[in-house]
C-alpha cells in the first residue's frame, strides 16, 4: 500500500500532490486526513514551506514506526529556487529540527518551487510578509541570501513556478 498525503496552504503542493497521484496510482490525502500511516509501505509527503517549516510534516510523519521497512520520499514546495545550494541547506536544516534524526536520514528528499499569490493570502500572513520584507529591504546586499532576494523580487506579486516535470525525480525513486 502506498500513500501520498500533503500538506498545502494556498494550492502548490496539493497541485503536485494530485499529479502525482494521477501518475502513480497511489492514495492520495490532505495531512489532516491521512491518519494512522505506518501501514503504508510508501509514504509520500509534499509539503509547502511555511512559517519556517514544511506545513503539516512533523504531524503526519513523526508518529512513523518501523522506519527502516518504509520508503519515504519527501518533497518540499516553495518559491525559493531549489537549484541553490544555499536555498537547499537552509531548507534541509529547517527540516532537521522538524524530523527524528532517523527519520531524516532515511527518507530521500526533493524540493519543488510552488506559486504565490500576493492578493489571496490571509491578513495575518500579508503582515507577516510586509514585517518581514521591511527587514530584508534594510539589510546591506551582501546580508541578503538568494532566498530573501526571491522573496523581494516576489512580493506583492502573482508568480507560478509550479513545473510537472520535475515531479519526474520522484517517480524515479517510488
Amino acid at each position: 500500500m502506498n500513500i501520498i498525503i500533503y500538506g498545502s496552504k494556498y494550492g502548490s503542493a496539493k497541485k503536485y500532490a494530485e499529479e502525482l497521484a494521477r501518475r502513480t496510482g497511489f492514495e492520495l490525502a490532505p495531512f489532516q486526513e491521512a491518519g494512522d500511516i505506518n501501514g503504508y509501505e510508501t509514504i509520500v509527503y509534499i509539503g509547502a514551506l511555511y512559517a519556517g517549516g514544511v506545513l503539516g510534516m512533523k504531524k503526519t510523519l513523526g508518529k512513523l514506526k518501523d522506519i527502516a521497512a518504509k520508503k519515504i520520499v519527501i518533497a518540499t514546495v516553495g518559491l525559493a529556487d531549489p537549484t541553490n545550494k544555499e536555498n537547499v541547506e537552509n531548507i534541509r536544516r529547517s527540516m532537521e529540527r522538524q524530523l527524528p534524526r532517523e527519520l531524516f536520514k532515511a527518507a530521500r528528499i526533493f524540493h519543488l518551487r510552488g506559486a504565490i499569490d500576493y492578493d489571496r493570502l490571509d491578513l495575518k500572513l500579508k503582515m507577516m510578509m510586509a514585517l518581514l520584507v521591511k527587514k530584508v529591504k534594510s539589510l546591506p546586499p551582501e546580508k541578503q541570501n538568494a532566498e530573501t532576494r526571491a522573496m523581494l523580487e516576489t512580493y506583492r506579486k502573482q508568480v507560478d513556478f509550479i513545473d510537472f516535470e520535475s515531479l519526474r525525480q520522484i517517480e524515479a525513486t517510488i
